[in-house]
């Protein structure tokens, strides 16, 4: 089944405040991976970025080349009142699938699980144009099927191993050990690169 889930979808769940996938604060795993990269000229990518804390850990850590993109305009508006020396050209009202770009790093937090499964195969392919020849993506999936209807969609660590496979080399695999503690057990950590 294809799930059509437009801006219009998003900017009604986040104005009704329906947005569970949002724990407040930069994610554990993406905050503990940047804290340990050490390059800071990095061009850094988070797509479907939301209200974006990671984005301003990044750039509060010295990322200055950090972006972030999202279907709805509804979160870039908030990112921008709460965080208004973050670049305004680093923030990006696009369909992830349209955007060109080229950067080091994408980070992962909640996209890949918001989309229509059907677009998995879409998203490798989207993402080996927009990484770099040296870049990375890296971040956190939900390594469980849910028992409801998404979004947010689930998955097992195997179907995700074949998916990125036949796209990527996969570097890294596997459960999340530093997740926040409503998602402990639920979550896997990647590292893909091309």
């Amino acid at each position: 089944m294809m799930f059509d889930f437009d801006e219009k979808y998003w900017t009604r769940r986040y104005e009704q405040g329906y947005t569970g996938w949002d724990i407040g604060y930069p994610s554990t795993p993406i905050v503990q991976y940047l804290d340990q990269i050490g390059d800071k000229d990095l061009s850094i990518l988070i797509p479907g970025a939301g209200n974006a804390y990671e984005a301003a850990y990044a750039f509060a850590q010295g990322y200055k080349n950090t972006h972030i993109l999202d279907f709805s305009e509804y979160p870039l508006t908030k990112f921008r009142e709460s965080y208004p020396d973050f670049p305004e050209g680093n923030i990006l009202h696009e369909d992830f699938f349209e955007h060109d770009g080229s950067y080091d790093l994408v980070l992962e937090q909640t996209f890949f699980c918001a989309l229509s499964p059907n677009r998995r195969e879409e998203y490798c392919k989207k993402m080996k144009t927009l990484l770099s020849s040296k870049g990375r993506l890296v971040g956190v999936l939900f390594g469980i099927e849910f028992q409801r209807e998404g979004p947010p969609f689930g998955g097992e660590i195997i179907e995700y191993k074949k998916l990125f496979s036949e796209h990527f080399i996969i570097k890294k695999l596997e459960p999340c050990i530093n997740s926040i503690p409503a998602r402990k057990g639920t979550e896997l950590f990647f590292e893909l690169a091309l």
